[in-house]
């Protein structure tokens, strides 16, 4: 399934991405990104990651991701930070509206510190792109290249909300 996610929003990013009369997409806000330790195997590697959306006029949106790659991925990273400009079909989203499966490509290298990119395509509708403000950074040795796909949900806190019950005692 993942693949299937991963080759379709790679097929979207090759493809024209907008109709003639679609209109064109706007900056919605900031996706950065920051994660612990990642070991590359060789033809791919998991990552994950915790995110926070700023956009204008709204309070800070956590989020959680999880970064999937195929192709050369060789080494072992210890801290990542990424940062994503992130266009939309329109400047205000909802709470929670980024959340979907993204793919496309990225590539990056580290002899202690280095840095790279991925440029992603995805979302509800294939309607977003997540496009590189920066390098990335990381500190660590490896080299990677090939197809990103990239999981994010909303984060809510340490897990679901429990309602305290009080037991009142008969006397």
């Amino acid at each position: 399934m993942r693949l299937l996610t991963l080759t379709l929003a790679t097929a979207a990013l090759i493809a024209p991405i907008a109709s003639a009369n679609a209109a064109p997409p706007v900056r919605a806000g900031i996706l950065q990104c920051q994660g612990g330790q990642n070991v590359g195997f060789v033809v791919g590697s998991v990552t994950s990651l915790e995110c926070v959306f700023r956009s204008e006029g709204r309070r800070p949106e956590p989020y959680i991701a999880k970064v999937q790659r195929i192709g050369l991925d060789l080494g072992v990273t210890e801290q990542t930070q990424l940062q994503w400009a992130v266009n939309a079909p329109t400047s205000r989203l909802g709470r929670g509206e980024l959340a979907g499966s993204y793919g496309g490509v990225g590539a990056n290298a580290s002899i202690g510190i280095g840095g790279g990119g991925n440029f992603l395509v995805g979302g509800p509708a294939n309607a977003y792109a997540l496009q590189p403000i920066s390098l990335q950074g990381q500190t660590g040795l490896n080299v990677t290249a090939g197809i990103a796909g990239l999981e994010l949900q909303p984060f809510y806190g340490n897990g679901p909300r429990r309602h305290a019950r009080r037991h009142h005692r008969r006397g």
